[in-house]
């Protein structure tokens, strides 16, 4: 009788139900997309498509976003960045690169700190708080967590709380900020058909090659590295229908919301008050430095906003295109923050091991 049950199909993962699950996703992504759009937030497509994957990872939905499908609205995002980007970052970085790298300090060291409060806590184990503490890189983190003896879920699940967290927060701060909104990213674009080609080439070889080179967020930023140097010196322009955007929106938001299962969520149910104080208190510390910031630069306080929010990469991109920031300075500082965090995270996370407490009648953390 065990034999014939384990031979029948698993009826929540059935074709049917998966097709069910889909058509009520796009649903209830539609509408959130559209209040937003109505209440004038900038990202209404990231927003609404992520906030329909949460409540439907958490009521069990069996759907993912496929890897590659991901990869690709990445991809997508750095072809619209580009079109956004001049060669003004490099000389951002130049000009004003000892001051961003100490913004970028002050996050990473706030970060560290919030992972060694959570370990001292006992909400997390060492590791496990010292990777999902780490202010970018969500992907990248939950893989090389794992590598070093983190638990992958507990860690993805904080990633992905703070980037959720942080897509909200500086959507209302956008909201907040830009009068009426600004302008949806490619709004009104019909772009020539040879353009669109273009750009489709300039996402998947910037893509393959980001992801084979194995850099940081690499499906995101060879596609924006290539289309930014051929938009910049006008070999090629940067376009893509307005359609294909909301498709790689919603599929970076679905991503993220998909993410917080059930599972996931019972065996992180008490540390989540931590982990959400911990999430808001960096973005609220973050978000004291990009006001200081606008005394020592020339930027509005949106850009430096953006600019210093602890991650996500892509849907902070998404957000300052959409809100008339200004998108260069906001790459700038988010890309080294990542580059930074990438670094520090292996020795940031064998500190917070070490100083987690030890269990009674056990050993110190490695």
């Amino acid at each position: 009788m065990t034999a014939m049950n384990a031979a029948l199909p698993d009826p929540r993962r059935s074709p049917l139900r998966g097709a069910a699950q889909w058509g009520g996703l796009l649903a209830a992504s539609a509408v959130l997309a559209a209040l937003f759009h109505a209440a004038g937030f900038p990202a209404a497509l990231l927003l609404g498509p992520m906030l329909a994957g949460i409540a439907f990872g958490v009521r069990g939905a069996t759907i993912r976003v496929p890897k590659l499908g991901f990869q690709a609205a990445q991809a997508l995002i750095g072809c619209l960045v580009a079109h956004a980007v001049n060669a003004s970052i490099a000389a951002t970085l130049m000009e004003d690169g000892v001051l961003i790298l100490a913004v970028v300090g002050v996050t990473v060291a706030a970060a560290a700190a919030t992972g060694w409060i959570l370990t001292r806590a006992r909400l997390l184990p060492g590791t496990t708080a010292a990777w999902g503490s780490s202010p970018g890189g969500a992907s990248a983190m939950v893989a090389m967590a794992e590598e070093f003896g983190a638990d992958p879920r507990l860690v993805a699940f904080m990633q992905y709380v703070r980037v959720a967290c942080v897509a909200l927060t500086a959507s209302v701060v956008a909201r907040l900020l830009v009068v009426g909104g600004g302008p949806a990213p490619g709004a009104g674009m019909e772009p020539a058909p040879l353009a669109v080609l273009a750009t489709l080439a300039v996402a998947g070889l910037g893509g393959w090659l980001g992801r084979r080179l194995r850099v940081p967020a690499g499906a995101m930023m060879g596609p924006l590295v290539i289309g930014a140097s051929l938009h910049a010196t006008g070999l090629a322009s940067m376009a893509l229908p307005s359609w294909l955007l909301a498709l790689a929106y919603a599929g970076i938001g679905w991503t993220v919301g998909l993410r917080f299962t059930p599972a996931t969520v019972r065996a992180t149910l008490h540390a989540l008050p931590g982990v959400l104080a911990a999430t808001l208190g960096l973005i609220g510390l973050c978000g004291a430095w990009a006001w200081g910031l606008t005394f020592l630069l020339p930027i509005d306080l949106l850009t430096a906003y953006l600019a210093t929010s602890p991650g996500g990469l892509d849907s902070v991109a998404i957000i300052a295109v959409g809100s008339n920031a200004d998108v260069s300075f906001v790459l700038a500082v988010q890309t080294l923050r990542l580059l930074v965090v990438l670094i520090t995270g292996p020795l940031v996370a064998r500190w917070i091991a070490r100083a987690a407490p030890v269990p009674e009648g056990g050993a110190a953390a490695p």
